[in-house]
């Protein structure tokens, strides 16, 4: 059997357990027995754990971290979104996002595979211990803000139902408002940190590969807009006293253009990272 072989087996039972994984808390949501939360987080960490197997494999097939075309970035992004949800929710018992999480990892490692594994250009720019930094705490930020864009969506809801003095589905069935608004927060600083310091060893990347730290890069522009949206979000929660429903719509509108920023640059504009993910 090859070392390909292999990844694609390890990336296979992976998804397995994460779908069983989103079922069981789907489960919860209907059924709202602690022990559901505690085998989905189970079966998260079992697909995560082999999830991370299949990326050592393929980074010893290539030689660095796989994340050059789409099929390997969709991979990254799925593992961090799963490890991120993992530690926070060790750290801060976020077990409730488990319902946002499981179903975004599925969806991500059905897209890649469904991707065509297509191999990188330029593979002599592909190695460094920047690069890999900028790669891992790049995904691990983005994982962490959709988690707070998880957060906020259920917040809505939540607010949604109160308002409208509905003790319906929802409302039994979803944590306080403060507990999902300060989930959100913690989610957010999270993210915004590891996201500054992904940005922080791009340019340091950038100035050893092309010469200079910025060359107007469309996916380094965006980069910079999606900083400054979670920047202003930070702020007005901190200087202007933004909460619960202006929080939370905030955190949605900053994971779109996050979104924008990680695919659609690349698949619509184009720039220095077109060549890795398209």
């Amino acid at each position: 059997m090859t070392l390909e072989n292999i990844a694609y087996i390890l990336f296979l039972i992976a998804t397995a357990l994460y779908t069983g994984s989103m079922a069981v808390y789907i489960s919860y949501l209907f059924r709202q027995k602690e022990e559901f939360q505690n085998y989905g987080f189970f079966l998260i960490c079992a697909g995560a754990l082999l999830h991370f197997g299949g990326i050592c494999v393929t980074t010893i097939i290539m030689g660095t971290l796989p994340a050059y075309n789409l099929q390997q970035t969709l991979y990254i992004a799925a593992l961090a979104l799963s490890g991120t949800f993992i530690v926070l929710n060790q750290k801060f018992n976020l077990k409730i996002l488990g319902l946002f999480a499981s179903p975004l990892v599925v969806i991500m490692m059905i897209a890649a595979f469904m991707s065509p594994d297509t191999p990188p250009l330029k593979a002599s720019f592909l190695k460094g211990f920047w690069l890999v930094s900028h790669i891992v705490t790049i995904f691990t930020g983005e994982a962490a803000l959709a988690l707070a864009c998880g957060a906020g969506i259920l917040y809505l809801i939540q607010e949604k139902a109160i308002k409208e003095k509905r003790r319906g589905f929802f409302y039994k069935r979803l944590p306080s408002l403060a507990l999902l608004d300060s989930t959100s927060y913690t989610s957010v600083i999270t993210g915004f940190t590891m996201l500054t310091t992904g940005l922080i060893t791009g340019l340091i990347y950038a100035k050893s590969v092309w010469g200079t730290f910025w060359s107007w890069d469309p996916k380094e522009i965006w980069s910079a807009v999606t900083w400054l949206v979670y920047a202003a979000l930070l702020h007005g929660r901190l200087t202007s006293g933004w909460r619960g429903r202006k929080s939370a719509i905030m955190t949605i509108v900053g994971f779109a253009v996050l979104l924008f920023t990680l695919f659609g640059v690349n698949l619509l504009i184009g720039g220095h990272h077109q060549p890795f993910t398209k």
